[in-house]
């Protein structure tokens, strides 16, 4: 079994969850049509849904609200994963965790990949 990063470990400085949200929503906003948007975007909406999925399971809400923000959060991450494996290994590789994203470690849930990744992403972007 591998070592997963966890949510706390990922997102213990995180930006506040509105700041997040403004990030992500502008990044569509601005965005030109037919242009790709970037990996952090993606990275940062997985990480975004993932915590806000962590926050509704903690409050104990509505099930079937607790259910949508996982099946939001399992979409996002998923969708990250693909990002980066699409780009695949070598110097050209987008994941920056120390386990890739075609790794079997992940099934059945990429929402750990976000963490570590998110985690990743932090501690470069924190220098």
């Amino acid at each position: 079994m591998h070592e997963a990063t966890t949510s706390i470990d990922a997102y213990t400085d995180a930006p506040h969850l509105l700041a997040e949200m403004t990030w992500v929503t502008d990044q569509v906003a601005t965005h030109a049509s037919g242009t790709r948007l970037s990996r952090e975007f993606w990275l940062r909406k997985a990480a975004l849904l993932d915590r806000l999925a962590i926050r509704e399971a903690e409050e104990e809400g509505i099930p079937e609200a607790m259910a949508e923000a996982d099946t939001l959060a399992a979409r996002a991450a998923h969708r990250l994963a693909q990002y980066d494996r699409e780009r695949g290994g070598g110097p050209f590789a987008t994941s920056n965790g120390p386990i890739p994203p075609d790794s079997p470690l992940w099934d059945p849930s990429y929402r750990p990949y976000v963490r570590q990744e998110y985690a990743a992403w932090r501690r470069m972007t924190a220098a």
